[in-house]
Formats: C-alpha cells, structure tokens, sequence
C-alpha cells in the first residue's frame, strides 16, 4: 500500500491555499489524497464560529496568513471579497475527472488567493471553466446533479466523525494534523 497524506481542504480557507502551495513547492513527491469538504458545514456541525466572522481573529487571520506567504515566497493577496460561499466550486472539484483535478484546484485556488477574484462570479467562474478547459454548461449540470451534492456533503459529515473541525487538516498514519503551521509535522509523519 501506498503511503500518502489526506488533505481536507476547502477554497474560501486561506490557510488552505498557503499548504497547497508549500506542498507544491516543498514537497513535490509526495502522494497527497486531497479530500474536498465545505468548511461552512463542517463549522456548522461543530457549532464554531468561524474567524471571518470574529473582527478580532479575522484581522490577526489575515496578518497571519500574509506572513506564512512571505516566508514562504508564495504569491498571496487576501481576497477582498473574503468570506463567500465556494459550494459551488467545491462541488466542482468532485464534478470533474481526475486528470483535470489538480489543474481546477490550482486555478481555484490562485483565482481566489493569488488573483484576488471572485469566485463566486459568473465571469469568473467562466475563466477558470476556460483555463482548465471544461464546458460550462456541462459543469454547471454536474454540480447540480444530486450525487455530486450527497458527495459533498457526505465528505464533510465523514471529516466531522473524524474529529475534523478545519481546514487545512492533514491526516498521516491515522494521525490528525490540523492547520498549514502543522503540515511540516504530518510530512515528518508520511516520512517515518
């Protein structure tokens, strides 16, 4: 069996963006499971206010996350349209088809984190349909279509019962890591 490392990650998370790009710049062989969850559900299961929703943490939240981006020389502006609801795109990470996974993710992700876009936005939307060279009308069916739906849904309820409470999470060897400041610690762990 194959070792690897679960990432439960959701778009609208800035420390979400800031782990994805550290993976990819840091850590390019590693066999990652990206596991696609709607952090405003997994909130609401766990009864957490969000820090978008805090004045105070979300001030020190965005300080916070510009430092990680500096250290680690990745591109990042804080979204001025933070927080949405990314139900869609997420829904859309299930909807397409493996090989074009990794290329979605990275132009959701960069849309919103790095282009300062919102993803919400039908003329957004349509670029990163473009960019990952998908039909819009047929992505737009898929993420209505029930079973992409109960996917996600039921993706956040298993990250719940797993004691998941945000994103990012990490999980190695059965072993939580919660948050990108603990992703050197599950590498530590895929790595023994």
């Amino acid at each position: 069996m194959t070792k690897s490392i679960d990432f439960y990650f959701d778009f609208i998370s800035p420390y979400s963006y800031l782990a994805h790009k550290k993976l990819d710049i840091l850590y390019k062989k590693i066999n990652i499971n990206y596991k696609p969850i709607l952090l405003g559900g997994l909130h609401k299961l766990g009864g957490i206010t969000a820090p978008a929703f805090n004045k105070h943490k979300m001030k020190n939240m965005k300080n916070d996350c510009e430092l990680v981006a500096v250290k680690n020389k990745i591109e990042f502006i804080w979204n001025s349209k933070f927080p949405i609801n990314s139900l869609y795109l997420m829904r859309g990470y299930i909807a397409v088809k493996d090989e074009m996974k990794k290329i979605f993710l990275d132009s959701c992700f960069d849309a919103y984190w790095k282009e300062n876009l919102d993803i919400t936005d039908e003329k957004n939307i349509n670029k990163i349909l473009q960019k990952v060279g998908l039909n819009r009308d047929e992505f737009l069916e898929n993420i209505q279509n029930q079973k992409i739906k109960d996917e996600l849904k039921e993706l956040t309820q298993k990250a719940f019962d797993k004691d998941i409470f945000g994103a990012p999470t990490f999980i190695v060897n059965n072993k939580i890591f919660w948050g990108q400041d603990r992703l050197d610690y599950a590498i530590d762990e895929y790595n023994s």
